[in-house]
């Protein structure tokens, strides 16, 4: 037998169905952000071969300040290395991937958080692939480096959806009351 909700929990349809909406603003308007920084990391070496360095250095500059961009664990076109290393530019396209996916796997208005557990689970694979390389043991490559950080991004991703929603809804709910 189902309990009843508490008069505290109630939420009228009206207000449930705004919140769906406001979720799938907050879900888009994040999605095309995270596309954006995934995208400046490819758009730098491009603006650089085609010689507009008015876009390319500014987008070196910037990401400079992320990551350690040394050329030699960096993915190029064309002799032109990208903004950031392999390892960070999976962690971007694997949070970018999230994002993605994410409404496929959880509803975008659930706020209701995942277990830090799968968070944590997620830094090994990385944690192992760097740690290996330190040591000597293995030599880590660009695609293990992008494989580890996708891996990461995506979980962050799963952590960061919910948490911008309930960010949002707090924020309107707020104002509403004033």
């Amino acid at each position: 037998m189902n309990m009843p909700e508490s008069v505290e929990n109630y939420q009228s349809l009206a207000m449930g169905e705004r919140f769906r909406k406001q979720a799938w603003k907050v879900w888009i308007i994040s999605a095309l952000a995270v596309f954006l920084w995934a995208f400046l990391i490819v758009l730098a070496p491009l603006a650089a071969m085609n010689e507009i360095p008015q876009i390319s250095t500014p987008i070196y500059k910037f990401f400079s300040y992320l990551c350690h961009q040394q050329s030699e664990r960096s993915f190029h076109i064309y002799e032109h290395q990208f903004a950031v290393c392999a390892r960070c530019f999976g962690v971007y396209s694997g949070l970018f991937l999230g994002f993605v996916i994410y409404p496929i796997i959880r509803k975008v208005e659930n706020i209701e958080p995942l277990p830090r557990f799968w968070l944590f689970l997620s830094l090994i694979p990385i944690g192992i692939d760097w740690t290996l390389g330190i040591l000597g043991i293995w030599e880590n490559t660009h695609w293990s480096r992008l494989a580890t950080g996708m891996i990461l991004g995506v979980a962050c991703a799963v952590f960061i959806v919910p948490s911008l929603v309930e960010l949002f809804r707090l924020l309107t709910m707020k104002k509403r009351s004033r």
